[in-house]
């Protein structure tokens, strides 16, 4: 990802008269403090398979976790590309945010074994993994690790006022 923060437009056709666009740092705090995330992917026949997941921000780029023999993992392999969103179940406050990319392995230890700690200081023991042979392993076996750099993210504010912020990378 590069260096500088993606451009940020407010799209006025589905923002209220006062808003103003979401400020790309803010979006990342949201990003990173999230607990839960649903990751969208495509099925080998071409329907979407959506389900929720836990993920870390680091690194400029979303990561999260899947079983070899998850739906997920496996649509993944025929079709990297993604769509991973957090934010609030509610209509008249908070912020919800689509992030879209392509999902891409990580296989390198070093990497997966700082991934490990974020997930450990986001979650706690409850998700404490061990990184090795690039993958990351827990008592009920292992799951492989992927990143998603935002290619273009969509910011929703709800209430006082609504708007609709695109950051492009």
């Amino acid at each position: 990802m590069p260096d500088e923060e993606p451009r940020a437009e407010l799209d006025p056709d589905f923002s209220e008269e006062g808003a103003t666009a979401t400020p790309w740092p803010d979006a990342v705090s949201l990003l990173a403090a999230a607990e839960l995330y649903w990751i969208s992917t495509v099925r080998p026949d071409g329907r979407p398979h959506v389900t929720p997941l836990h993920a870390v921000w680091a690194d400029e780029a979303l990561h999260f976790c899947t079983g070899p023999e998850e739906r997920k993992a496996l649509n993944l392999a025929g079709n990297p590309h993604v769509a991973l969103t957090t934010g609030t179940n509610t209509w008249n406050k908070g912020y919800d945010l689509v992030v879209e990319g392509t999902a891409v392995r990580v296989t390198d230890d070093g990497r997966l074994r700082a991934l490990a700690r974020a997930w450990g200081a986001k979650y706690g023991d409850a998700w404490k993994y061990e990184a090795r042979d690039g993958a990351f392993r827990h008592e009920g076996g292992h799951a492989l690790v992927f990143e998603v750099a935002p290619r273009k993210v969509l910011g929703f504010g709800k209430g006082g006022p609504f708007s609709q912020t695109r950051w492009t990378f």
